[in-house]
């Protein structure tokens, strides 16, 4: 594992893992939400957002969470492992709930400088949603852009600990 993509619904675990991932394995995480968000919660224009992705995505090697399918085409193809955090959507709002409450009024490491926790019907909705709307696209994205990559679906938190124990 040198170049990892990590998938999943908001509140799955992607951050939490990209960085274990990346202290196991001596690699740079690249957060899709830091890079994406300016100060405000203003989204970047998409040839900025992208070329940032590019830039970080350079390397020999990286790990990198986040789906933002603008840039499928920058991650997918060199990424030589995908592993995809696929848990029960009432957990992840469960997780993005405690995570609300625990960052309130402060900006998480893996968000966009400026960008403190928020909660809003729409981010809860999009988490409800995330199995049957977004992730069938990122599916998609894969088939098309990477359909020989190794693909590992950690379900609960035993499969992610020994993914953890297992990788180097």
């Amino acid at each position: 594992m040198r170049r990892v993509v990590i998938l999943g619904c908001s509140g799955s675990g992607k951050s939490t893992l990209a960085r274990r991932l990346g202290e196991r394995l001596s690699l740079p995480v690249v957060h899709l939400d830091a890079l994406y968000w300016k100060p405000g919660w203003q989204p970047r224009d998409l040839e900025d957002f992208r070329d940032r992705v590019a830039a970080a995505v350079a390397g020999e090697g990286w790990i990198c969470d986040g789906g933002y399918s603008g840039t499928y085409d920058l991650r997918f193809p060199y990424a030589d492992t995908v592993i995809w955090l696929d848990r029960p959507p009432a957990l992840c709002l469960w997780r993005v709930g405690v995570r609300w409450l625990t960052h309130l009024g402060r900006t998480r490491i893996d968000m966009g400088e400026g960008c403190p926790e928020k909660l809003d019907l729409a981010f809860l909705m999009f988490i409800w949603n995330w199995r049957r709307v977004t992730k069938p696209k990122i599916e998609a994205g894969l088939a098309r852009l990477a359909p020989h990559t190794p693909q590992f679906v950690l379900r609960s938190a035993r499969d992610v600990e020994r993914l953890i124990k297992e990788a180097g």
